[in-house]
């Protein structure tokens, strides 16, 4: 069981700033009677938690950073599959959560900027080949941790290598 201190002050916990402004925000959510907002944030606050629980240690931003892009990932995947689907009521309630989540994500950069920070790993590791990929995806994903699609991370590192 993780002992995890509950003092009113959110530094004498040493939460971080992200989850500090989550909770901010679902209390924002809950007086202002918003149920989208709401639900998606006690999600991800949930998310959190449960990380926590497994890592048994309090998450910083960058892991909270990746909470919230899986949940994007998911609600993604989610609105492709109920377009195949015909289910417009359901596309639409997915892309109005998407558009909370996004709300926490640092601004996404271009497939040019995810190139040049791979280039300049794949030198910084002296990578020659695909045989090297896992020198460099695990440097540029702690790297690019929230600001890119680890799939569109994972297919320059490719197309560079090879």
């Amino acid at each position: 069981m993780v002992k995890m201190e509950t003092g009113s002050n959110s530094q004498d916990r040493g939460e971080s700033p992200l989850k500090k402004k989550l909770g901010d925000d679902l209390k924002q959510a809950l007086k202002g009677g918003d149920k989208v907002r709401r639900s998606v944030i006690r999600l991800v606050m949930a998310a959190i938690k449960n990380a926590e629980i497994a890592r048994q240690k309090i998450l910083e931003d960058g892991d909270i950073l990746g909470i919230i892009a899986k949940e994007v990932r998911q609600r993604r995947e989610s609105i492709e599959a109920f377009k195949q689907g015909n289910r417009p009521d359901l596309v639409s309630q997915e892309e109005t959560e998407l558009a909370v989540l996004n709300e926490y994500l640092p601004q996404q950069i271009s497939r040019e900027e995810i190139t040049q920070a791979a280039r300049r790993v794949i030198e910084e590791v002296g990578a020659q080949g695909p045989g090297d990929k896992g020198k460099v995806m695990p440097k540029l994903i702690a790297q690019l941790k929230g600001k890119a699609d680890g799939r569109e991370i994972n297919a320059v590192v490719t197309e560079l290598l090879t």
